[in-house]
């Protein structure tokens, strides 16, 4: 084994379900810049986080240097259940398309939850449960997350709250009602149960909410509630580590067959699923063991990476969280109501900010009504209806395998299906009755929130 090497065969168990999480961030040149205390702007520590989020998680996000984390036991013992997840030659779509490229796509909806998010929520879930805390918050933009946390709260027998991006909420009332059938309490952010989120409401009347509002309010219930933290689902260094199991599939299945992508495509929000998916990829190409081309594909309505500026900013509308350095629209911004619930943030994690700042990978953004028209040919050919979110991967990766068609390249695409849009249904309908529309931001709004940015080099 070289130096140059990602020893993670051997984390392996004999199912090729990885004994460890790989953190992509011991292997960075350039390390991700640190959180930030919006009061001292001095760098988070330990102490800093510990009243916020669960200690062991704490240790997580503060860890640059092991490469390796062990999963514990109990939490492997749960992946089982519907891990590994399928990595899927899509022999059918390559056919109908009459391309010569080859095209794999990670499954990750094979759980009631119906995507990656467990992948972190039953992690958070356990270290929450070991440190004798009655219960968690946290804040759901379509809803994967919220659904994923409330099975693994109902798991280990937690309290759960969940503030529900309020035009989600309204959009997607089934996936609400899974979150309540697993226990969780569901509300509307921004609403009027907490002080953030009435400050809101007075400044934007009748907003349909974002992320970053829905953040604020689980933050301030969190701190304001003994015996509870917060845990989130995207963004933070914990929870790219904890998707990493997806990557290290991935990887694994394709070394089996001797298969080397040429492209890594993924959906870009906050950086969940695209960060874990390409992790040992990335990790490879930062050695100079392999060059692959890596895009990150975010929507045109809310584009952090391809619009953004790369600054310090709050992780949340109102102000409440740390100062991460990120692709950022400003903490102010409040985006369309596009479909793709999980990518309405205006910010994207500080990892996978410092790669694409570094050239290391790519963005593209596109709009919803061409992600609409790609997730429904892959539907019919696939016989998977997919999350919105996924379809932005799947639009590009079948605008690639299209181009292969007039180069005639070989191309070997790999992409993440993040997950299953059976939730969806009203995103769907607007599409098939042509009133889905495609919102872009113009240069003059996001300069009003760029202006309004911290101060801080």
């Amino acid at each position: 084994m070289t130096t140059k090497e990602i020893p993670y065969k051997i984390y392996l168990e004999e199912n090729e379900m990885p004994k460890a999480w790989y953190n992509l961030r011991a292997d960075m040149i350039n390390k991700p810049a640190p959180l930030i205390h919006p009061g001292t702007h001095q760098p988070m520590t330990l102490e800093d986080l510990s009243p916020v989020f669960c200690e062991e998680l704490c240790k997580q996000e503060l860890n640059n240097t092991d490469p390796f984390i062990e999963i514990p036991q109990e939490i492997r013992d749960f992946y089982k259940m519907y891990r590994p997840s399928p990595l899927v030659r899509a022999y059918c779509l390559e056919e109908k398309l009459g391309t010569p490229a080859k095209i794999y796509y990670k499954f990750e909806g094979n759980n009631t939850s119906g995507s990656h998010k467990l992948n972190s929520a039953i992690a958070q879930a356990y270290y929450a449960k070991q440190q004798g805390l009655k219960g968690v918050t946290t804040e759901t933009g379509a809803g994967q997350w919220g659904t994923a946390l409330s099975m693994a709260c109902s798991y280990f027998d937690l309290d759960c709250k969940v503030f529900m991006v309020k035009v989600s909420y309204e959009q997607k009332p089934f996936r609400r009602e899974v979150m309540r059938t697993y226990g969780a309490s569901v509300t509307p952010s921004p609403s009027e149960t907490t002080q953030i989120g009435k400050k809101i409401l007075e400044e934007h009347p009748g907003t349909t909410g974002s992320l970053g509002c829905a953040i604020s309010e689980a933050v301030e219930v969190a701190t304001s509630t003994p015996g509870y933290r917060y845990v989130l689902g995207s963004v933070l260094n914990q929870v790219l580590l904890h998707q990493s199991i997806i990557g290290l599939e991935t990887k694994a299945a394709l070394d089996k067959y001797g298969i080397v992508p040429d492209m890594v495509i993924g959906c870009a929000g906050g950086g969940s699923n695209l960060g874990g998916l390409i992790a040992p990829f990335m990790g490879e190409k930062i050695k100079g063991n392999a060059d692959y081309r890596i895009v990150a594909v975010e929507p045109a309505s809310c584009p952090s990476f391809t619009r953004g500026k790369y600054a310090y900013d709050f992780a949340d509308t109102g102000q409440v969280c740390p100062l991460a350095k990120m692709y950022t629209l400003g903490s102010g911004f409040i985006p369309a109501p596009n479909h793709a619930g999980g990518l309405r943030y205006h910010g994207m994690s500080p990892v996978l900010s410092q790669l694409y700042d570094d050239g290391l990978m790519e963005a593209i953004a596109v709009p919803q009504t061409e992600v609409f028209a790609a997730a429904e040919e892959f539907a019919r050919v696939e016989g998977i209806l997919p999350a919105p979110e996924s379809s932005h991967a799947i639009k590009v990766a079948l605008d690639e395998a299209k181009k292969c068609i007039e180069t005639g390249e070989e191309k070997t695409i790999v992409f993440g299906l993040t997950g299953t849009g059976y939730f969806d249904m009203v995103a769907y309908e607007k599409y098939h009755d042509g009133i889905m529309d495609d919102y872009v931001p113009t240069d003059e709004e996001l300069e009003k929130y760029f202006e309004t940015l911290p101060p801080i080099a």
